[in-house]
């Protein structure tokens, strides 16, 4: 009972944000509507990052690389005259999932400080290898012209269009990420963060799930830095910066890991946060620090779990 009383908060929660989501179009400005949707944007690059943190245990510090490449891709294609989304997306998912798959092949035999440090050293090494690229901006990144075409049957020119579609786009991500971590693959995930050593001696080949849960992520990632180049129409190499992967490890951090939804919350709580302190003050980050600590103190779970633990007290 419970356990039924807490799947109905949950679902009354989702439905709620979802329901105010979905007005935020109809009711609000078009800075509101840009400014929600750079909030999904990050919900789903958040997302991406709890499936390797929170549920596979796996702490990198560049995940903010997948979310470049994912935006170049997009910007490159678009110098080249190719800006169909249903070209240019697909491709920047594959070319995440490609150097994820090298950097897991490196990174992933470590664990630990090592782990974190070898992410974050093939990250920065992407990050100064596009800052060379002049011929694409170099350090002042490049201008997109126009947002990505999808097909003729739809205007992604238009705000509210493009805000629909990554509202969509999350909403996919979100279902994906509970079928993968409800699954098999999911459950043996799981069993690695726990206990790597008793997983091998009952033979699973633990290196091969790591790489493939480090690999998904990295496509989510991809496919989120493809809607950030369309929403600012600009790309450069700040997207692939160390300092990025720790805002996004924060938004985890924040909202609840190991619960899908809490990312996502956590994304939406730091945007907004930041967005009304810096309207305050410029001095804006000395007040967010405390913030973010009181929460995180107050629910080790981060906000998911202190929105849910009421319905848990009852258990």
């Amino acid at each position: 009972m419970a356990d039924l009383r807490l799947l109905d908060a949950r679902g009354c929660a989702l439905l709620l944000l979802l329901s105010v989501l979905a007005a935020v179009p109809l009711y609000g400005d078009p800075f509101t509507t840009r400014f929600f949707t750079r909030i999904m944007i990050y919900a789903i690059l958040a997302l991406s990052l709890d499936l390797i943190l929170g549920y596979g245990g796996m702490a990198s510090l560049g995940h903010a690389a997948f979310l470049g490449i994912g935006a170049y891709t997009v910007g490159i294609l678009a110098r080249y005259g190719i800006q169909s989304a249903i070209i240019a997306w697909p491709l920047a998912m594959a070319a995440s999932m490609l150097v994820a798959l090298f950097i897991g092949v490196v990174s992933l035999r470590t664990s630990g400080t090592y782990f974190i440090m070898i992410t974050l050293a093939f990250a920065q090494m992407l990050y100064y290898f596009f800052v060379s690229l002049k011929g694409f901006g170099g350090s002042d990144g490049m201008p997109l012209p126009v947002r990505n075409t999808l097909g003729g049957i739809m205007d992604l020119g238009r705000h509210a269009t493009f805000y629909y579609v990554v509202l969509l786009t999350m909403l996919a991500a979100l279902g994906l990420s509970h079928r993968i971590v409800h699954s098999r693959f999911g459950m043996v995930i799981g069993g690695i963060r726990e206990n790597e050593q008793r997983m091998r001696s009952l033979g699973i080949a633990t290196f091969r799930y790591k790489l493939t849960c480090f690999v998904i992520a990295a496509a989510l990632a991809g496919l989120a830095g493809a809607l950030i180049a369309n929403q600012i129409l600009y790309v450069s190499p700040a997207l692939l910066h160390w300092t990025r992967s720790g805002e996004i490890l924060i938004m985890v951090v924040l909202g609840g890991m190991r619960s899908l939804v809490g990312p996502m919350l956590g994304a939406m709580a730091l945007l907004i946060a930041e967005e009304v302190l810096s309207s305050m003050t410029e001095h804006w980050m000395i007040l967010l620090g405390p913030l973010m600590i009181v929460v995180v103190l107050s629910g080790r779970t981060g906000i998911y779990g202190l929105l849910t633990k009421g319905s848990r007290s009852h258990g």
